[in-house]
C-alpha cells in the first residue's frame, strides 16, 4: 500500500536483555519533532479513525500488540504490531484505525511535526473526497 510500510530496527543486547536504539533521519525516515505513547486502553476500545494531511509517523508496539487498519482511499489492509523491533511507517493521507489492543499494550509513536489539529481529517467521507481531489 502506498504511504505505509514496515520498518525493522536492529536489536542489540546480550545476556542482560535487549535494546533498540532509534535515531530520527536514520532508523526513522524523518527527523522526529514529537513523541507520544498510548497505553491503558480499555478492552474493546478502538482509536484513531483519522488521517493526516501532512504528518508522517512511525508506530511501534513496544509492549503488547495492536491491529492497525490502514486505508489509502483505494486499498485497505490490516497490520498486527506485536514486535518491539518493528515499526509501521504511516505517511500522509492514510486513514488509520487502531483495534484489538492487548491489555498491556504500549504504542509508541514518532511524528515528524508538532501536534496540529488542522492537519487531521476526522470524517472518512472528507478523507475520500480529499483523496479524489489529489488524484485529479
Amino acid at each position: 500500500m502506498l504511504g505505509s510500510d514496515l520498518v525493522k530496527f536492529d536489536i542489540r543486547g546480550d545476556e542482560r536483555g535487549s535494546l533498540v536504539a532509534i535515531e530520527g533521519g536514520n532508523d526513522v525516515p524523518f527527523d522526529i519533532a514529537r513523541v507520544y505513547y498510548v497505553f491503558g486502553t480499555v478492552e474493546g476500545v478502538s482509536r484513531g479513525f483519522h488521517a493526516h494531511r501532512n504528518l508522517r509517523q512511525v508506530a511501534i508496539a513496544v509492549q503488547g500488540s495492536i491491529t492497525m487498519l490502514l486505508d489509502d482511499g483505494n486499498d485497505r489492509r490490516s497490520v498486527r504490531l506485536d514486535d518491539p523491533s518493528v515499526g509501521l511507517h504511516i505517511g500522509p493521507m492514510i486513514w488509520h484505525e487502531m483495534h484489538d489492543f492487548t491489555p498491556d499494550c504500549v504504542l509508541l509513536v514518532f511524528a515528524d511535526q508538532p501536534y496540529d489539529e488542522s492537519d487531521y481529517i476526522r470524517v472518512y467521507e472528507e478523507f475520500t473526497a480529499a483523496i479524489e481531489t489529489l488524484a485529479r
